[in-house]
């Protein structure tokens, strides 16, 4: 039987999906790099053939450590689906002589080097400075235009992005992201490989999106990911996801699949993410790439990452197109014949749609909540009406447990102030989008309020995850296993 080490780190699709789907494809050694969720600690230990966290000290090179455990097991096959973790696992890779995502990782991963990239092949996107100082910073507050995007070169999630509107603005920022970013990196969520990342920058013009002239109704937001995988070399994309509009700065609410977009407005988008990921020159992985869409037609490319996107977005395109992303991956790691779809599937072969909301401390309108409030997923069920067939469930691995004060929305500190992930499944992606609306309408009032004394006192801890996953909708309640071999994953 084939084996494979799976690389898990902080970030990605939840473990509990990649550790069934994987298993089944092959015998299954886990390195964790990170604590493995409360939720899914017993499942690893039925999936796996082993399971080791190394200490601290044998980090300090991590590729010669997943290089070193992929020999001792004997692996046909190392992969990883945090964004943290990519570049060394393609390093590794590299080093066993296996397949990867290639020595051009790094460009998938450093958005400095990502934006020259692009720009070497005349690709649309931002205007950009590179930053390492503060001098830097205000170096590229007098050339580009305000309002411009301070984003932390190696972050994800939206951490550590501020807008900067007057040059008098640069200072506070680049220390309030420096200290971001270090913050983060005590939580885990950090570049695991790259020496002193925290301490990298880029500076972006901020460019005008509008949704009004892609979708046919309102609330859908103006940019979209292109879900995809590059398999020996070649891009094949799968389908596109929507979101909904992002809270400042540009911190992710909710992603649906699939996008209720025009075919021909879709051909062109895929088109714009072929020739991105093709620029980045990837050998075999998954990838995930955003794109801003603006008025007449306008496109401009934000990112692109050499693994499938993170939160639910892997677990819907399954629920709803009937791809398991991570089997197809392994297998093609493996040498085994994979069937990828020939061109971005469409609403035509859907099967209904999925959209995963993260629960953030602000509401509809981008305003944070009045007063402090409880997470409490069954007085969300029970308070906030959903559509006939819909269903929501609660993800437990980036979920706080019922009880815990929502924490502060953050802006510098992105999905990093989240208290839950919840999946929604439903009839057509204008139902998903409708009943995200109704739920972010409704939080600030329907959860409980905090006591007093939790109220003065920020949360900063990332989401801890309670042991059970739980679901609802507009017929039935249900408890959902946190072994996930089919079906919604929680």
């Amino acid at each position: 039987m084939s084996k494979v080490l799976l690389v898990h780190a902080k970030g990605g699709p939840p473990l509990g999906h990649v550790l069934s789907r994987t298993a089944a494809k092959a015998e299954l050694h886990l390195l964790a790099l990170s604590a493995l969720p409360p939720a899914v600690a017993t499942d690893a230990g039925n999936l796996c053939a082993s399971v080791v966290t190394p200490a601290a000290a044998q980090r300090s090179d991590l590729v010669a450590l997943i290089v070193t455990r992929a020999r001792e097991v004997g692996a046909d096959a190392v992969l990883t689906f945090s964004e943290y973790a990519v570049v060394a696992v393609a390093e590794a890779c590299e080093a066993l002589g296996l397949p990867g995502a290639g020595s051009t990782c790094e460009l998938a991963r450093d958005k400095r080097m990502m934006r020259r990239t692009w720009q070497q092949h005349g690709l649309p996107q931002p205007e950009f400075r590179p930053v390492a100082t503060e001098a830097d910073l205000h170096d590229a507050a007098a050339a580009l235009p305000f309002p411009m995007l301070l984003k932390a070169a190696w972050s994800a999630g939206s951490t550590a992005h501020q807008i900067i509107r007057a040059p008098h603005e640069a200072t506070e920022a680049w220390q309030h992201s420096r200290q971001v970013m270090a913050e983060s990196a005590q939580l885990g969520y950090a570049e695991l490989h790259v020496a002193e990342a925290d301490a990298d920058f880029v500076v972006e013009q901020i460019v005008t999106g509008t949704a009004g002239e892609w979708f046919d109704e309102p609330g859908w937001g103006d940019y979209v990911s292109v879900e995809g995988v590059v398999a020996d070399g070649t891009f094949h994309p799968v389908c596109l996801s929507g979101r909904m509009p992002t809270v400042e700065p540009f911190t992710e609410r909710a992603g649906i699949t699939p996008a209720l977009l025009p075919e021909d407005a879709q051909n062109r988008i895929v088109d714009l993410a072929r020739r991105a990921v093709d620029a980045l020159g990837l050998g075999t992985c998954g990838t995930h790439t955003e794109i801003k869409l603006g008025a007449d037609g306008r496109m401009w490319l934000i990112e692109t990452a050499a693994r499938f996107g993170g939160a639910m977005t892997v677990p819907q395109i399954e629920e709803v197109f009937g791809l398991d992303l991570i089997g197809m991956l392994v297998d093609q790691l493996l040498g085994r014949p994979v069937a990828w779809p020939g061109q971005a599937l469409t609403c035509e072969q859907a099967r209904g749609a999925a959209g995963s909301l993260v629960v953030l401390a602000v509401d509809g309108n981008g305003e944070a909540w009045p007063d402090r409030r409880v997470w409490d997923f069954p007085t969300v069920t029970g308070a906030v009406p959903l559509s006939e067939g819909s269903t929501l469930s609660v993800v437990p691995e980036n979920s706080l447990p019922d009880g815990s004060p929502v924490p502060v929305y953050e802006p510098a500190g992105g999905a990093n102030t989240m208290a839950a992930l919840c999946l929604l499944s439903a009839r057509d992606p204008h139902t998903v989008l409708r009943d995200f609306e109704t739920l972010v309408d409704a939080l600030p009032t329907a959860l409980p309020q905090a006591p007093a004394v939790a109220r003065t006192a920020p949360a900063t801890a990332p989401p801890a995850a309670p042991t059970a996953a739980r679901s609802v909708s507009a017929a039935r309640t249900q408890v959902l296993p946190t072994a996930l071999p089919e079906g919604i994953p929680a």
